[in-house]
């Protein structure tokens, strides 16, 4: 007897397909919930990776020397790059800090006679005389009411303080194991990729680390040379009691793509003219001429080998970023924006080109 063909295989009913599609579903949820769960773990490791390939074309330089007609390995110019990453946070932690600390006590100790000060100004007094703005700024400053709004309270302050040394330390842990491991990384990941495509996508991603680290380093630079030009000029003017935390405030600011630079003067302009008219109408003209000199000779001779981007998508990518993860997001926007670019032009549009 021959053997029975085999029927027309079952069709899935709408109770089967609604009951994976909802377990589907679920699933979905539940995977997004322990992202978001993680988010801020997720948000210092992709901080670090900026930062560990920010380093690397240091490393790479070191690598590059010559000492007795033998190029220095990569383990030693890691070691001599993290010695160098760990001295400087050393000095910074044990040095600076204080200094930083004692000033902002002291500009917060001076404030209320700055108040006062612009309090004999017409339009101020005008203004003070129907909101009371000055006495409330005073109470806030003298009784510390403005700390705790900010952060809940002596205990609020106290958690915030030790979270965010928390944070730093676990980024510098993870920036240090990154760019020891930068390279066996890198290979990692491209043998993901089909053997037959694999040289075009470590091509790829090793032009998206350069212009990475390339923006990383260079913002670094930049800001270094706006805080050492405010700490040079804040002691010339006057300001030197107040020089070290401005000058790091402006540094610090000058990160921050498109506003953080007009920020920190905007800062040291009104603590110039809280002290003295003089010293602020100095601050306007300096911050004036060295935004010019920043923004048209600093700023593309370091940028020049590391991103190209256009201005307008600079702007669009910063407030997509500030707006999705604040500074954080504004800091990586711009390399973020530039990696994309890259890849659009060279898999997207060479294939539009190639139809």
């Amino acid at each position: 007897m021959a053997p029975e063909e085999p029927g027309a295989p079952l069709g899935h009913g709408p109770f089967y397909l609604g009951f994976f599609g909802a377990l589907g579903a679920l699933t979905a949820f539940w995977l997004g919930t322990q992202v978001l769960a993680i988010g801020h773990i997720l948000v210092l490791i992709v901080v670090a990776l900026f930062l560990a390939a920010g380093l690397n074309p240091a490393v790479m330089w070191i690598t590059g020397l010559e000492v007795r007609g033998r190029r220095i390995k990569r383990h030693w110019a890691l070691l001599l790059v993290i010695s160098v990453v760990i001295g400087v946070l050393a000095l910074f932690l044990a040095a600076i800090v204080p200094v930083i600390g004692d000033q902002i006590a002291l500009i917060t100790a001076h404030a209320p006679g700055w108040l006062d000060e612009l309090q004999r100004n017409r339009q101020v007094q005008k203004w003070n005389d129907e909101f009371a703005l000055i006495e409330k700024a005073k109470a806030y400053i003298e009784g510390g009411e403005l700390g705790k709004q900010l952060f809940g309270g002596v205990l609020g302050f106290g958690l915030a303080v030790l979270s965010a040394l928390g944070n730093a330390f676990v980024v510098i842990v993870l920036t240090l194991y990154f760019l020891a491991s930068i390279d066996k990384t890198k290979d990692a990941l491209y043998e993901l990729a089909p053997a037959s495509r694999r040289a075009r996508v470590r091509m790829l991603g090793d032009r998206i680390i350069l212009s990475v680290g390339g923006y990383v380093s260079g913002a670094f630079v930049v800001a270094v040379c706006a805080g050492l030009s405010s700490l040079v000029f804040l002691f010339v003017i006057g300001l030197g009691e107040y020089a070290v935390a401005l000058a790091f405030t402006v540094a610090l600011l000058d990160v921050i793509p498109m506003i953080g630079a007009t920020i920190g003067a905007v800062v040291v302009t009104a603590i110039g003219f809280a002290t003295d008219v003089h010293i602020g109408i100095a601050c306007i003209i300096f911050y004036v001429i060295y935004q010019q000199v920043e923004n048209y000779v600093i700023y593309p001779r370091v940028m020049k080998r590391s991103v190209d981007v256009p201005g307008s998508v600079t702007v669009i990518a910063a407030l997509i970023g500030a707006a999705l993860l604040g500074v954080v997001g504004a800091l990586l926007a711009i390399p973020t924006a530039a990696a994309i670019l890259l890849l659009v032009r060279e898999v997207f549009i060479r294939r539009q080109n190639a139809v």
